[in-house]
C-alpha cells in the first residue's frame, strides 16, 4: 500500500509539474495584435459601406499638437497592400528615410470597377462584370473619404497617393483629371494600356494645359505591356511637363508586376519624402 501510495503521489506531483512548467511555456493568453486603426463610411456617393484602414506614425499620440501628412493608398485592405505598405512606413520613419505620415488604406469591394475610367475597347469589359467608376471612385475620396480623415486625425494640408497595376491607372488619370486633389501621386507599374492607351495619347495636350504644383512618380517592371505606354508617358512629360509638374521615373527590369510595389515604393519614398536636413 505504501508503494502504491508513494507511485501515486510521484504520478499526482509530476502531473502537477508539468502543468506548470506548460503554463510557465505558454505565458499568458493570446490577445489581438494591432497595428493601427480601422472604421467604415456608409458612402451615399458609392451606394455601399466602405473600410478603410489607418496607421498612425510613432509619436501620434505623445505629439498632441503634431500634425502628419496623409498617404492614401487603395488596395488597402488588411489581405492586399495595407500591411506591407505599413511596415514600409514604419521602417522609413525609423531609420530617418522618410518623414512620418498618417497612411490611410481603402479596402476594395469592386476593385476593377473603381480603378478603371471609361473604355471602348471590348476586351477592356471583360477583365469584370462592372468597369469604369473611378470617377465615383475619386469623388468619393474627396467628398467623403478625405474630410472624413481630416476630422478624425491631425492631419496637415499635405496628400499623397501610392498603388500599382491598376490603382496606377487611377493614379494617373486623377493626375490628369483632379491635379490639385493630391500634392504627390506614385504609380507603380500602371496598367496604362487600358482604353487603348487613351490617357498616354491624350498626355501631351493635358500638360499643355496644366498650371500649378504637382509632383508624379512613376515606376515600371519587367512587364513587357506596361513598360511600353509607361515610356511613352515619359516622353510626353519630357517635352511638355511645365515648370510646376515634377516628375520622376525608375526603370527595374529585375522586378516583376507582382514584386515590384514593395521595392519601387521604396525607392519613391525614399526620393519624394525625406525628412528634413536638421539644423546645425
Amino acid at each position: 500500500m505504501k508503494k502504491l501510495a508513494a507511485v501515486l503521489v510521484l504520478a499526482i506531483f509530476g502531473t502537477l509539474g508539468s502543468k506548470s512548467l506548460a503554463a510557465q511555456a505558454s505565458g499568458s493568453p493570446a490577445a489581438p495584435l494591432s497595428i493601427g486603426e480601422t472604421f467604415t463610411i456608409p458612402s451615399k456617393i458609392l451606394h455601399e459601406t466602405r473600410r478603410i484602414n489607418v496607421y498612425l506614425p510613432a509619436g501620434y499620440e505623445t505629439g498632441k499638437d503634431t500634425r502628419f501628412p496623409v498617404l492614401y493608398m487603395p488596395d488597402g485592405g488588411m489581405g492586399e497592400d495595407f500591411l506591407h505598405v505599413a511596415g514600409l512606413v514604419q521602417v522609413s520613419v525609423g531609420n530617418g528615410t522618410m518623414r512620418p505620415f498618417v497612411l490611410v488604406g481603402i479596402e476594395n469591394t469592386e476593385r476593377r470597377r473603381d480603378m478603371t475610367g471609361p473604355t471602348d475597347d471590348p476586351e477592356d469589359r471583360k477583365i469584370a462584370p462592372r468597369v469604369g467608376g473611378s470617377a465615383a471612385f475619386r469623388e468619393f475620396l474627396a467628398k467623403e473619404l478625405m474630410p472624413e480623415v481630416r476630422t478624425r486625425y491631425r492631419t496637415t494640408e499635405e496628400t499623397a497617393i501610392v498603388g500599382e497595376s491598376l490603382a496606377g491607372l487611377f493614379i494617373v488619370e486623377t493626375f490628369f483629371l483632379a491635379p490639385k486633389m493630391f500634392d504627390t501621386y506614385i504609380a507603380l507599374d500602371p496598367s496604362l494600356w487600358w482604353n487603348r492607351q487613351a490617357l498616354v495619347n491624350s498626355a501631351p495636350g493635358r500638360l499643355k494645359e496644366r498650371n500649378g504644383q504637382s509632383t508624379l512618380f512613376l515606376a515600371t517592371s519587367d512587364e513587357k505591356g506596361i513598360v511600353k505606354p509607361t515610356e511613352q508617358l515619359v516622353e510626353a512629360l519630357k517635352a511638355n511637363a511645365p515648370a510646376g509638374v515634377h516628375w520622376s521615373y525608375e526603370s527595374m527590369p529585375a522586378e516583376g508586376h507582382g514584386t515590384i510595389y514593395h521595392p519601387a515604393a521604396l525607392k519613391a519614398f525614399r526620393a519624394l519624402f525625406k525628412p528634413a536636413p536638421k539644423s546645425p
